[in-house]
């Protein structure tokens, strides 16, 4: 492995800064998390035309950059540290794989063009709010009853004359209140032969008909021409720059993602692109704890106290030393996960379980300001206990990396289960 990163890689992570350090700053950030789409659209498009950041990992043969997970692990820990809202993982990371890995000639063609150039958003809606169990990062998740299962419970798919249709809910859908494309993982095929398919649901007029394939799109609207049986309502969340929305579907029409064969494999296209997620996850995480550990940094520096900088003091040098060190261990291990994403688990824990420390010690460290609502060290907070909410917990993550790597010897399936449920 070359550690060292190319003058490309350098060159992204460079301009990335420099342009969220003057668009995405404490301020504009709280200005975009209440807009109604929870991020700003001019800086996203700026991000995604000028930058082509949700196109970095796609083939060059649908409009992409044809890059590693490397190169969007470092675009994210950029994000990351500027805590910036925007679709491009909900797109980029957890959707366009998907789409890439089980999607057909057409509808790859018809849609990853317009997800690189940042036209079109899309989200991965499971049900029951069970992303990192769908994502394999818990549990197995072959053996984890996370899409439901049976005659009842999460989303049930039936295909009938007029195609596939959609009846049940998913909350917690990342972006799901603006997204013009919705992946939805539903159970399908009744008790005896159960299993789990993943369905494109159009949000908007173009996408219906891209989706279509041309054809009539009057299966798909109701007479407000909203999309028939869906209805999206978005929650309030822990962390504003992480907008969650809950996603009902209600008889909705809808097209199988891929091929309808048993030789499909949904939940090893799940697993697969959880790896990935998970590295540039950690690469995130890593990225919002330096930002939070840089800003303490910089006021310590500032604020005095008996004549003489806080930061001068012996206790505080050594409680940012430890924080500085835990930061660069998880960016280590968010680094090596990028390069090989079966470490990506084990690096999001490492690296959620730094975010937590460090926002945490850059409250206290803060003093008085750090508790008030106008301060930003709250954000980091907010964002580490979300994340670990939507993705971990650490203890899960890490336990069932545990399993995989066969510390505990053979393990039951329904442990495994049992595991990814809690």
């Amino acid at each position: 492995m070359d550690a060292a990163f190319t003058a490309e890689q350098d060159e992204i992570r460079r301009t990335l800064r420099d342009l969220l350090a003057r668009h995405a700053g404490p301020g504009e950030v709280r200005a975009a998390v209440r807009t109604a789409e929870g991020h700003d659209p001019a800086l996203w498009r700026r991000l995604a035309q000028g930058l082509g950041l949700p196109g970095l990992a796609l083939p060059e043969e649908y409009g992409g950059a044809g890059c590693t997970p490397t190169e969007l692990a470092l675009a994210c820990e950029e994000t990351g540290r500027a805590l910036l809202p925007s679709p491009l993982l909900a797109t980029a990371v957890l959707a366009a794989p998907l789409i890439t890995a089980l999607g057909t000639p057409s509808q790859r063609a018809a849609l990853l063009p317009r997800i690189a150039d940042g036209t079109l958003t899309a989200a991965l809606a499971v049900p029951g709010g069970s992303t990192a169990a769908a994502l394999g990062l818990t549990g197995d998740n072959r053996a984890a009853p996370w899409s439901g299962g049976g005659r009842a419970g999460g989303i049930q798919a039936r295909h009938g004359d007029g195609g596939w249709r959609l009846y049940g809910e998913a909350d917690r859908v990342l972006d799901g209140h603006s997204a013009g494309l919705l992946l939805v993982a539903a159970h399908t095929g009744g008790y005896p032969r159960s299993r789990t398919l993943l369905f494109l649901v159009p949000t908007e007029l173009q996408v219906r008909a891209e989706v279509s394939g041309g054809a009539s799109t009057e299966a798909f609207t109701d007479a407000s021409s909203g999309t028939e049986g869906l209805t999206r309502t978005r929650l309030t969340s822990l962390d504003e720059t992480r907008p969650l929305a809950r996603v009902e579907l209600r008889d909705t029409p809808a097209v199988l993602l891929g091929a309808d064969t048993e030789a499909v494999d949904v939940c090893g296209a799940l697993a697969a692109t959880g790896r990935t997620a998970a590295a540039v996850l950690a690469a995130e995480a890593v990225g919002a704890a330096a930002g939070a550990l840089e800003r303490t940094v910089a006021y310590v520096k500032e604020r005095e106290q008996f004549g003489r900088a806080i930061g001068s003091f012996q206790a505080v040098k050594h409680r940012l030393a430890d924080l500085y060190v835990r930061v660069e261990a998880a960016r280590s291990a968010a680094y090596y996960a990028a390069w090989d994403p079966a470490a990506g688990p084990l690096a999001l824990a490492q690296a959620l379980e730094t975010a937590r420390t460090v926002a945490g010690e850059a409250v206290q460290l803060h003093g008085g300001i750090g508790f008030t609502w106008e301060h930003e060290a709250h954000l980091y907070v907010k964002r580490a206990a979300a994340d670990e909410l939507l993705f971990g917990p650490v203890h899960r993550l890490r336990d069932h990396a545990a399993v995989r790597a066969g510390l505990f010897g053979d393990v039951p399936a329904q442990a495994l289960a049992h595991g990814a449920a809690l």
